[in-house]
């Protein structure tokens, strides 16, 4: 090794620490001011929602998303019309909704419409069944206050003024006294420390639950997968294959007995029209004539 050699490798190392410490900071930073501006979002919604109150409608803000605890649901409005949950965006650039697909600067945001569908069930599966069909997925598009349409999915998008005037048109389909009682119930289940659990197919773990063992982290999807992909139900080869072979020795032997019978029964018949000869006709006699009779004695 020369001199200088080992300065130079650390010098190196360390030049590329500072490189991967600067992208580290630069996606931190991106991320910070995403949470700061997605928060703003929210606190104008909010805002916006207060317009509501004298509408009869009652609102709920970043609560737990039921079944995610690390996640959460920022609005949920109950009145009148039913219950919204509303995912508010605060998205930058150009925003635009073509053939029912939502597209941001020229992407497609089906992930954030997949999340309010989910936000949207999870919420209605905690109701009664009565008023779960009675749960709207909504978005509030923040930086596009105009903007209005559905999506292919059903999620309905509203810009920020146009918000409180789409849920004061929603037609009444829920009665007013059950309004506070749903409101209290999702901020009783909702508003806690930790987030309620959800009951589906996640938890599908048979064998693992009969043994008192849970198994890995995706281990439901992969006895759900199993489960899927197992054969079809084959016939038992044990004494049911030597039950149908001797069913059919019988059968077999029956039907050569038929047909020899059927051969004889042929013979007969072909013997007896060999032989068959009909009768010949007999000559008429001649009637006798007068001159021809015996004379008296």
């Amino acid at each position: 090794m020369a001199a200088g050699d080992g300065a130079a490798e650390q010098s190196r190392l360390a030049a590329e620490r500072v490189t991967r410490l600067r992208r580290e900071l630069d996606q931190a930073e991106r991320t910070a001011h995403a949470w700061a501006v997605g928060a703003a979002g929210e606190a104008l919604v909010a805002k916006k929602i207060t317009e509501l109150e004298g509408l009869g409608w009652l609102a709920l803000h970043d609560v737990h998303w039921p079944g995610r605890p690390k996640a959460n649901v920022d609005h949920i409005l109950v009145g009148p019309g039913g219950i919204v949950v509303v995912d508010a965006k605060n998205w930058s650039g150009e925003v635009r909704l073509r053939a029912g697909i939502l597209r941001q600067n020229g992407y497609t945001r089906e992930p954030e419409i997949a999340g309010v569908l989910q936000q949207s069930a999870a919420v209605a599966a905690l109701l009664d069944p009565n008023h779960r069909r009675l749960v709207q997925g909504w978005i509030c598009l923040v930086g596009q206050p105009e903007l209005r349409g559905t999506t292919n999915s059903g999620i309905r998008l509203q810009g920020l003024n146009t918000l409180v005037p789409a849920v004061a048109a929603l037609p009444a389909v829920l009665d007013t006294a059950l309004v506070p009682i749903i409101h209290g119930y999702l901020q009783q289940a909702l508003g806690g420390t930790t987030s309620p659990q959800l009951l589906t197919t996640a938890q599908f773990v048979p064998q693992q639950r009969s043994a008192g063992q849970f198994g890995p982290p995706d281990a439901p999807a992969a006895t759900l997968r199993q489960w899927r992909s197992r054969p079809a139900p084959t016939r038992n080869t044990g004494p049911k294959r030597s039950s149908r072979g001797r069913s059919k020795r019988p059968s077999c032997l029956a039907a050569l007995l038929q047909f020899l019978l059927v051969i004889v029964v042929a013979m007969m018949v072909i013997n007896y029209a060999s032989q068959y000869r009909p009768a010949a006709p007999t000559a008429p006699q001649p009637t006798p004539s007068i001159s021809q009779a015996p004379p008296p004695r």
